[in-house]
């Protein structure tokens, strides 16, 4: 394979060295916000949904991984992933949290 088959950023020179075109940086935009929710899904460890909020976590730190990787498209997705997850580990766990107390106080001898 040659070099401009690899890397189109990258130009071979009449010699064989290549050299790294610095106009085409310039050029380039900036790549998209990071968003893995990392901080949500710590948050979402604390509620007693123990499997769901693991998977958040798990979807957050793909998420960052495929960012830093340079996939935006799977970060972006895994990012969403990890909210809905988180979120719905967050409602698991504050229903779980109010049955035990409505089953606790309600059973309660006087």
């Amino acid at each position: 394979m040659a070099l401009g088959v690899l890397n189109t950023q990258v130009k071979s020179s009449l010699s064989g060295s290549a050299f790294l075109d610095r106009g085409s940086l310039k050029e380039q935009e900036p790549p998209p916000p990071l968003r893995s929710y990392l901080c949500l899904t710590i948050f979402a460890c604390f509620c007693p949904a123990y499997p769901v909020n693991i998977v958040a976590l798990v979807f957050s730190i793909m998420s960052r991984n495929s960012y830093f990787h340079g996939d935006y498209d799977g970060s972006r997705r895994l990012g969403r992933n990890a909210l809905y997850v988180a979120v719905a580990s967050i409602i698991i766990g504050l229903l779980f949290i109010a049955i035990t107390c409505i089953v606790h106080f309600t059973t309660m001898e006087f």
